[in-house]
């Protein structure tokens, strides 16, 4: 993808196959607003856009489709990722992927750490429009509990931070402890989300000038 012209049509396809407003923010790696405002300029939606909402938002689009599409690449982005957190003296026993594009990331950094993995689903997957029901995203039963474990979370991109905010929640609400969020591109230069330390292995950083 090397334009937005690029970003409209592929949201119009993944809105024809009746992706939700999060999923295609998930797929594109771009934030919910972007997601709708792609959706909106394609023609997709059934009804007219508001007026309102013709103005370009302000975000940043990764595409790491030359590293998913290779599990070589894949796997040696995971093992920098898991060199990132390897120093870590505390034991933890969990790597938790946040679905879809953290889960095989998270797959080649517990077994490079050694530990059980867990998959987190979160509520943005069942986002069209308004607030997001937080109480929308769960963890996978075909993956291992999080309860009592010291947990590491994985994603592929922090965009606002609203998706490992909702994760380190449900990990702490099932009985785990979040010691450490690991991704592969910051957008947004966090340290720190409620209280649980950020690394990246990429972090981008939006410069303006001054008006």
């Amino acid at each position: 993808m090397k334009n937005v012209d690029n970003l409209v049509e592929s949201a119009a396809k993944l809105a024809g196959r009746g992706l939700s407003r999060g999923e295609i923010a998930d797929e594109l790696n771009v934030s919910r607003e972007t997601a709708s405002w792609l959706v909106e300029r394609s023609g997709a939606e059934s009804e007219p856009a508001p007026a309102d909402r013709g103005t370009s938002p302000q975000d940043i689009h990764i595409d790491w489709s030359a590293i998913g599409c290779d599990s070589s690449r894949l796997t040696s982005v995971g093992e920098a990722m898991a060199d990132l957190i390897a120093t870590d003296d505390r034991e933890v026993g969990m790597t938790v992927g946040i679905e879809k594009a953290g889960v095989p990331l998270a797959t080649v950094i517990a077994r490079e750490l050694d530990t059980d993995i867990a998959a987190y689903g979160p509520a943005k997957h069942q986002w069209e429009e308004g607030d997001i029901d937080e109480n929308g995203g769960g963890f996978s039963q075909n993956f291992a509990p999080v309860d009592d474990q010291n947990c590491y979370i994985i994603d592929d991109i922090v965009t606002s931070g609203t998706t490992m905010r909702e994760t380190i929640a449900a990990v702490r609400e099932q009985g785990g402890t979040p010691v450490g969020c690991v991704v592969l591109a910051d957008k947004q230069g966090v340290e720190e989300i409620d209280g649980v330390p950020v690394s990246s292995l990429i972090n981008v950083v939006s410069v303006a000038p001054e008006e």
